[in-house]
This record gives C-alpha cells, structure tokens and sequence, in this order.
C-alpha cells in the first residue's frame, strides 16, 4: 500500500472552468451523454445486446425528451434540430427493440414530443 494521500480534485478550478462554459453548450453536452447513453441501453453499440436494457433506455430517451423540450427556446435551431432527429431515432429504436408495444404517445419521452411514428 502506498503511504501518499489521494489526490483531491481542485474544486476551485473545477468550478472556474465550469462558470466559463456557455449554457447552450452544457445543455448539448448532457444530451449528447443522454443519447449515448441511450443507445448503449437500446443494444445500438458494437458490443449490441451485451448491455442492452430496455428500463433503463426509456429513462434515458424520456429524460433527453424532457431536456430538449425544457430547452427549446434556450438552444437555436443550428443546436436543436439534430438533437430532436436523434431523439426520434431512439424513440423509433426503443419501438422496434420492445416485444410489448407501448400505444401511441406511451413510449419514452411521448409525452414530451407527441406520438412518434417511423
């Protein structure tokens, strides 16, 4: 075992670093990670059904859902518009990977866009 103290994080830096980054681009940045994330969950990645997980994508895409929509007068268009066309591809994703339908408007983040259809 080593006798040297952890490093602690430098929290004043941390927080200096955080205070200079835009909001638009905090808000693309989480949901880049949601829809990672997601797509992890929906069984998209190489490693495919390994980490697949259908609860947890319908949180995940439910949670991006209400992100963008919570933020679409916040982000312009040039931000928001590929954001929404990936929420749809996970949500048509989820539709097709779910043995049990959910109905029109159910699925994760329907609630937040409206009924997706493919």
């Amino acid at each position: 075992m080593s006798d040297t103290p952890p490093q602690n994080p430098d929290f004043d830096t941390m927080t200096r670093d955080i205070a200079e980054v835009p909001a638009v681009e905090v808000i693309v940045t989480v949901a880049v990670n949601l829809m990672s994330a997601a797509a992890v969950k929906l069984g998209l990645t190489e490693e495919g059904d390994e980490h697949k997980d259908l609860d947890e994508a319908r949180k995940l895409v439910t949670a991006l859902a209400g992100l963008l929509d919570a933020s679409t007068t916040e982000i312009s268009s040039f931000h928001a518009a590929p954001l929404r066309d990936g929420l749809k591809s996970l949500q048509l994703a989820f539709r097709e990977a779910s043995l049990v339908q959910d109905e029109p408007g159910q699925g994760p983040g329907e609630k937040y866009t409206g009924p997706v259809y493919g």
